[in-house]
């Protein structure tokens, strides 16, 4: 029988507000996304003006820049973290966004006293799009950066061939040139200079090519070895340029040891090339990266985690103000006005001394867990992912993930983005250290390039076999997927490639 009747229910849900919302967008915001949201709050509330104080930054910002540092012993294992704890004023806590409802402002009235109160910020730059667009696809050009450090990615490199990879990605520009020495990088990353141009030489492979050439002869010499082109007469013509500048022809005729009509073919050739092979991928010019944490070694070991006070924008809640522009209210609308500028001023303000100290928490964590790379060099960069990151300072794996993303570190190794400190890891089948995926990946090409050697094709599960042996466990549908990211064809393709070969 259908019917109507009322009941009370009681029952728990997912609450997230508007300001925590906000707070969580703040948290993924890199220096320049910052610096123009906070352009754009001081634009738009009357309550909030930026601090002008002549005073040092270490005595002008509250606690991420008075107490901003992270000081821990490597040795001892130690970490004392001052001022940046799990408070209870943790706007984001260890629960995912959406997990906690109780977050709410108090009530304005609270701070309504006169006067200036000094709140500390950080950050620098971005507006903030309304609604919540955090599951919207990315649907604007993909940068040459981002595409060379996708195909690095699926390149079967170690970990430290990884992170030297991601090392020179970096330091390409917008033409796609390599700029910098490889000496410098070598010494840097601490490791050997043959390394660092094997690791290079991958590079070479990647698409477009020419990509990562350290000179324009280099550039088309790489496009010319791929459209096998490249000769001795090509490689002379290659190396006197400057001659095919002035067109001095007889001069290259000579040099190059052709005739007239193969000097122009191959003067044909060269135009058809590519002299910047970034050209061609969207994304705006590259910005001068400027780092939102510092790390340096600690005199009394290991090593000291500062924010950088540059780019910490420091912002007052003129609470005097509020308490003149809040008794001249008259109507309804005035009043519900100053009173949603001092909420939100407030807000921001805390969420920005959080994210702050939240930037701290997790930076301090991962040169923890990364101390041997900045120690001892690349080669000692240890498979680490989100979670273990997350469980150690006690936030969830999604804060972290913000954290880490548009943020900047600066090293003694170098500046480098969180996210190059994070690597796959595939678990161990004896409960050891776990293998890190480039690493696996790596193995996997290495034992199918040596299929040729003893005749055999490996399977799928006959590389799972394999792997499992060695301490890898690993199922078979992700050594498919490495396989397909190396673009190696399946066992039944490279048997019949052997057998037609």
């Amino acid at each position: 029988m259908i019917g109507q009747r009322l009941e009370v229910r009681q029952g728990q849900g997912l609450v997230i507000t508007p300001q925590l919302q906000q707070a969580i967008k703040l948290l993924q915001l890199s220096n320049l996304e910052l610096e123009e949201f906070v352009e754009t709050e001081l634009e738009r509330n009357p309550l909030l003006q930026r601090e002008e104080a002549d005073a040092p930054a270490e005595t002008a910002v509250e606690a991420p820049a008075a107490d901003g540092e992270l000081s821990f012993n490597t040795d001892e294992g130690r970490e004392a973290l001052g001022a940046v704890d799990a408070s209870s004023d943790d706007l984001y806590g260890d629960a995912a966004p959406g997990e906690r409802g109780g977050d709410r402002m108090t009530d304005a009235a609270d701070s309504a006293q006169p006067g200036l109160s000094d709140w500390s910020r950080v950050g620098s730059g971005g507006g903030l799009p309304e609604g919540d667009d955090s599951e919207r696809p990315d649907t604007r050009a993909l940068s040459l950066w981002e595409h060379l450090r996708a195909q690095a990615a699926t390149a079967g490199l170690s970990p430290a061939d990884h992170g030297i990879a991601l090392t020179l990605i970096d330091a390409t520009d917008e033409g796609g040139y390599l700029r910098g020495e490889l000496a410098e990088f070598a010494d840097r990353l601490g490791c050997d200079l043959q390394r660092i141009e094997a690791v290079l030489a991958t590079c070479h492979g990647f698409e477009p090519t020419g990509v990562m050439a350290r000179s324009v002869p280099e550039c088309l010499k790489l496009q010319l070895i791929e459209r096998n082109r490249f000769d001795p007469a090509m490689a002379a013509l290659l190396d006197n340029l400057e001659m095919l500048a002035r067109r001095d022809l007889p001069g290259l005729r000579r040099v190059c040891g052709v005739d007239g009509d193969d000097l122009q073919d191959m003067i044909w050739e060269l135009k058809a090339l590519t002299p910047r092979p970034g050209a061609g991928f969207g994304g705006e010019p590259a910005q001068t990266v400027v780092p939102d944490v510092h790390v340096r070694p600690d005199p009394a070991g290991g090593w000291k985690v500062e924010l950088n006070s540059d780019t910490l924008p420091r912002l007052l809640v003129d609470k005097r103000y509020h308490g003149v522009v809040a008794a001249g209210a008259r109507s309804d609308t005035e009043k519900t006005f100053v009173a949603d500028c001092a909420v939100q001023a407030n807000w921001l303000v805390k969420s920005l001394d959080q994210r702050a100290k939240t930037i701290l928490k997790v930076s301090s964590e991962i040169v923890r867990q990364q101390d041997a790379f900045l120690a001892f060099g690349v080669e000692f960069l240890r498979p680490l992912n989100l979670k273990t990151v997350a469980d150690a300072i006690g936030m969830h794996e999604s804060t972290v993930s913000r954290v880490t993303s548009n943020k900047y570190v600066s090293t003694p190794r170098g500046v480098f983005e969180l996210k190059f400190f994070f690597t796959a890891a595939i678990s161990a089948t004896d409960g050891a250290a776990s293998h890190s995926a480039e690493a696996v990946r790596h193995r996997i090409k290495t034992m199918i390039d040596g299929e040729g050697e003893g005749g055999d094709v490996l399977s799928d599960d006959r590389i799972v076999e394999v792997l499992k042996e060695a301490g890898v466990d690993i199922a078979r549908r992700t050594v498919a997927k490495y396989r397909e990211a190396l673009r190696i064809p399946s066992s039944v393709q490279r048997r019949r490639m052997l057998k037609t070969g």
